[in-house]
């Protein structure tokens, strides 16, 4: 999503909602039935998110990057309460101050970074940079939830840094640093979010499709005013603008949204993150093919090390997982 999803919102609804203990007897049951199903869900995510990154690129050649954001927010949140409608669903805004917040946050702010980043930065170089956000929320809960940083992943951590030197290279401040760092602070603003939605799961169980909804919503607030603000050429309009418009909102921030929803529903949260590290792969693979885009070799060693950096982390966590699920069914 971007959520623009971005992914990275969803991603951590998600991940704190299936991290709550369930006996591995129930857990066996449900993923047994559907796996296959799960993963090619998985599949179409993951390539709907990847390959987002290119679409955006290159639909801000013919549309203001505020402008964009603020259109495929308003129709994206519309198919969102749509299909809660259709299911007849409650759409009454889970607590209204901390969604207000979450959508100011993540939608506003995460989404308005990485279109604003886009316009000067690579498509595939973002997509990697956005993607430092959980190593973000590792150190947010431990400053704000207290939540202790286990040794197993301050490896990744440091990994994750040190590809993130390789790859901004705050020796060398040319043009597209500036845009590396947007990209960066949009990863960090995915993870205070999920800070947010930690903290609301504290108190409630969250019904993430209504969350997401209303997310966009308030963040839709913010967005259309400060698109009509900020000057911006006149829209050129055409059939790849109105399709990517539409491919945001209907199938980025809404199918893939409600497709991830169920994804969780019958994987763990460890094997689905551990799904979604084709995502920036994909961002980088078609950016090279579809827009010719280069890297240098110390930004792929960067870009290398963050990525890899990701899959220990799931991996850890894939694993914790597991370990939790012996003890609950040794209970």
């Amino acid at each position: 999503m971007d959520i623009v999803f971005p992914l990275c919102n969803v991603i951590c609804k998600v991940s704190y909602s299936f991290c709550r203990r369930k006996t591995i007897k129930h857990r066996m049951t449900k993923i047994k039935g559907s796996t296959a199903g799960s993963f090619l869900a998985l599949l179409f995510i993951s390539v709907i998110w990847g390959y987002n990154w290119v679409v955006m690129k290159e639909t801000l050649r013919y549309v203001g990057p505020f402008d964009f954001n603020a259109m495929r927010m308003v129709l994206g949140s519309i198919f969102l309460v749509a299909f809660m409608i259709w299911k007849r669903e409650p759409l009454r805004p889970p607590s209204p101050v901390w969604t207000l917040l979450l959508g100011l946050i993540q939608t506003a702010f995460g989404t308005g970074l990485i279109v604003w980043a886009l316009v000067t930065g690579g498509a595939g170089k973002t997509s990697v940079l956005v993607y430092t956000m959980p190593f973000w929320v590792l150190l947010l809960a431990w400053f704000i939830l207290k939540e202790r940083v286990r040794g197993s992943h301050w490896a990744p951590i440091v990994m994750a840094f040190c590809g993130l030197v390789c790859v901004l290279e705050p020796w060398d401040l040319g043009g597209s640093w500036q845009s590396k760092l947007l990209a960066v602070a949009s990863g960090v603003c995915w993870a205070a979010g999920a800070v947010i939605i930690k903290l609301m799961g504290r108190e409630q169980q969250l019904d993430l499709i209504r969350l997401t909804a209303w997310q966009l919503i308030f963040g839709a607030l913010f967005l259309v005013p400060f698109a009509f603000i900020v000057p911006s050429s006149p829209i050129i309009w055409s059939p790849y603008v109105i399709g990517s418009i539409l491919y945001n909102a209907i199938f980025v921030c809404g199918v893939a949204s409600v497709l991830w929803v169920y994804v969780l529903g019958r994987l763990s949260a460890g094997m689905a993150s551990l799904g979604t590290l084709a995502v920036p792969i994909i961002g980088m693979t078609g950016s090279r093919i579809q827009l010719g885009e280069e890297i240098t070799r110390l930004e792929g060693w960067g870009f290398f090390l963050i990525i890899a950096a990701l899959a220990l982390l799931s991996f850890i966590r894939l694993r914790e997982h597991w370990k939790e699920d012996i003890v609950l069914g040794q209970d």
